[in-house]
């Protein structure tokens, strides 16, 4: 049976008991010339500049289901970055331990960096040198340009009141859950859905709240694999009349399962999909304004 592999779902992490060990500085000259690292990552994943203490730059995929940023193993080995506290992370397919390494400063472009905690993970898994969640991007605003294949982060200005949407182009509003941007303003027919804007997933996932309430014709079953490299079984098929904002989605691939996140978010009661790249990628350009909780859609020449 054909298999669709969702790379990356959504990752949560909560801290551990265990007290971080203490730092020792990375000496970027002996980090700068290490040799490039191999992940076979799909080239059509769009990913930013990411530097580690001076290092890099190495390509980190955005994530905006994540909550934490996250880094392969194998760049967390080579920069002999500090271990931190275990933790807990809940995947597409449920919740697992975790480490973490310690990573002094991590900045994105050009932008000044922070020190964050992240979980290390098999590379082979995320598909990249490791993975940008919303603890680094929660004060910016991140714009996808799929004409031009580009992806570009700035510095968020809050505003008191909202910009007017510009030519063949629309805003929808979203609210904040634990960081995440939950776009309210979705219905399919009079069925309100819950919709989380997942760049991490290549396809996008409805739980059974939502599996119980449209109509759909013949499904498959597929396997969608997580960050940890564990397996989950969806369902997978279509929809039609799925309208976000203004704009109504047909036949719209979705796969169906009871997914770990719906029920973090509070969500798997109610109808709720994670809006994955699949659909992201039927517009021109999307931009993500995450202090605003604005998306700003440029919708499709021939829409």
């Amino acid at each position: 049976m054909p298999i669709v592999s969702a790379l990356i779902a959504l990752l949560l992490a909560t801290p551990g008991t265990a007290a971080p060990a203490p730092q020792e500085p990375i000496d970027p000259a002996t980090t700068e010339t290490a040799p490039t690292l191999n992940f076979g990552d799909d080239e059509d994943r769009m990913t930013l500049p990411v530097t580690i203490s001076g290092a890099g730059p190495y390509r980190f995929i955005v994530d905006t289901g994540a909550q934490r940023t996250v880094i392969s193993r194998e760049l967390a080995g080579l920069l002999k970055l500090n271990p931190g506290r275990d933790v807990r992370m809940t995947t597409m397919t449920g919740s697992s331990s975790a480490n973490t390494v310690i990573i002094p400063l991590i900045s994105v472009g050009a932008f000044g960096g922070s020190r964050i905690e992240a979980p290390a993970l098999e590379g082979v898994n995320l598909g990249a040198a490791g993975l940008l969640g919303i603890d680094t991007l929660q004060d910016r605003a991140l714009s996808i340009d799929f004409d031009l294949q580009r992806m570009t982060v700035r510095p968020s200005v809050r505003r008191h009141k909202a910009e007017r949407a510009g030519p063949d182009e629309i805003i929808v509003h979203a609210k904040s859950i634990y960081g995440q941007l939950v776009v309210t303003d979705a219905y399919y027919g009079d069925v309100k859905v819950r919709v989380v804007l997942d760049t991490g997933t290549a396809v996008t996932m409805g739980n059974l709240a939502l599996k119980k309430r449209v109509r759909h014709g013949k499904m498959k079953s597929i396997d969608v694999t997580s960050v940890t490299g564990s397996v989950l079984q969806a369902d997978y098929t279509s929809i039609s009349a799925l309208k976000i904002g203004s704009v109504s989605f047909n036949d719209l691939p979705i796969a169906f399962a009871d997914a770990a996140p719906f029920a973090h978010f509070g969500l798997d009661k109610r109808p709720a999909l994670l809006l994955g790249m699949d659909a992201l990628r039927l517009f021109r350009r999307i931009d993500i304004d995450f202090p605003n909780r604005e998306l700003r859609l440029a919708l499709p020449r021939r829409f």
